[in-house]
């Protein structure tokens, strides 16, 4: 295969709000981390183990004012791009070196209206539903049998 492909595909939470930066020409560049876990079980002292990788994300124009007003530092999202090193020169005079993930795709999988209501809410909710359904099943059945009698009827 003579092509090469740079794709990553990322679902994490967002470690801190947007930062953006303006330029004179009206462009702009958001930039954030995003955390992924890692968890499984270690086989030799079958304790669970967690790893969390950071990654900077960079997006740019109208996707990163997008990203700044709809997400906030915790929101779970999905992240495409491309992996990106840059490379510049400290204020010591050392080279240093920072790998990002230049988003060119997003989709946000936090719903906000839930983020709002908060836990108790949903809880509250979800509490509420099994004794509708029960309910919901009862009604149908009424109404099941409510036809059946007047098919009942001579007339």
């Amino acid at each position: 295969m003579s092509g090469t492909l740079n794709k990553v595909m990322l679902i994490g939470h967002l470690g801190d709000e947007v930062k953006m930066h303006y330029f004179d020409d009206k462009n702009c560049v958001g930039r954030f981390p995003l955390a992924t876990n890692e968890t499984y079980t270690n086989k030799q002292t079958n304790e669970r183990v967690s790893n969390t990788e950071w990654h900077n994300i960079v997006v740019r124009n109208k996707a990163a004012e997008i990203c700044e007003k709809y997400l906030s530092k915790g929101d779970k999202v999905y992240i495409e791009g491309r992996i990106k090193t840059r490379k510049w020169t400290d204020d010591k005079g050392m080279e240093r070196y920072s790998t990002e993930i230049q988003c060119t795709d997003f989709t946000f999988l936090t719903n906000k209206n839930e983020q709002q209501q908060g836990g108790q809410p949903q809880q509250e909710a979800q509490a509420q539903q099994p004794s509708q359904q029960p309910q919901q099943p009862q009604q149908q059945t009424q109404n099941s049998v409510a036809p059946e009698e007047d098919d009942d009827l001579p007339f």
